[in-house]
């Protein structure tokens, strides 16, 4: 899966000329914390509410509020934009854009072919359109974990178990614990009940447990 199958393509921006007042009524109206600032349909920087909110009543404690309504109205996002942002391009993988993300320490990054900004992802994102898809989160059945079991012949054994009691399987994956060098197997289940996955499992010598969701 790739950046440019999960990203959001109905981006908001302003351009850098946006007055500081413009640019705050944009973020109450939307809820945003930041914004793309892109001149034609090049991005040059990204602005965020706590910047502007910085740089305007910094500049102007010592006017009235009429004088500081008018400046805020006259100061631009250029002031407060940020040059520095983090891109990633549409073909880049998820998991690329995932160690990028968590490597900057940011919640979305912008998506740029070129110059020109064609979308965001978020961390929302990837989390609903990829993790949840991944673990089965909000699907319906039960999980069960098979213990040290990770080896493709091991799997291959766990999920002939599971289709001689004729359940079928939602979504499955391991789990590293580096405490103990080993992985386990997590499978979700299409039924609630897996006491028959269990039993036939644990005939094969593996230890399972069924897991809560």
């Amino acid at each position: 899966m790739i950046v440019s199958d999960v990203m959001s393509t109905d981006v908001v921006s302003i351009p850098s000329h946006t007055s500081l007042a413009e640019a705050r009524r944009i973020f109450d109206i939307h809820g945003f914390r930041r914004l793309p600032v892109v001149d034609g349909e090049k991005l040059i920087g990204v602005v965020s509410k706590d910047a502007i909110d910085k740089t305007g009543p910094s500049q102007l404690t010592t006017f009235s509020i009429h004088e500081m309504s008018y400046l805020l109205s006259k100061i631009t996002v250029q002031e407060a934009m940020r040059k520095e942002v983090v891109t990633v391009p549409p073909y880049a993988t998820v998991e690329e854009a995932v160690a990028l993300a968590q490597r900057e320490k940011v919640g979305s990054l912008l998506v740029v072919e070129g110059h020109k900004l064609i979308g965001i992802v978020t961390t929302n994102d990837f989390f609903y359109k990829v993790m949840n898809h991944i673990m089965g989160i909000g699907k319906p059945g039960s999980r069960i974990v098979i213990r040290d079991c990770y080896k493709g012949s091991d799997v291959v054994k766990v999920i002939s178990a599971i289709n001689r009691t004729g359940l079928g399987i939602t979504t499955l994956f391991t789990i590293e614990l580096p405490d103990v060098q080993k992985h386990d197997l997590v499978v979700h289940l299409d039924e609630d009940n897996c006491a028959l996955a269990i039993a036939e499992i644990q005939k094969s010598g593996y230890k399972v447990s069924e897991r809560s969701r």
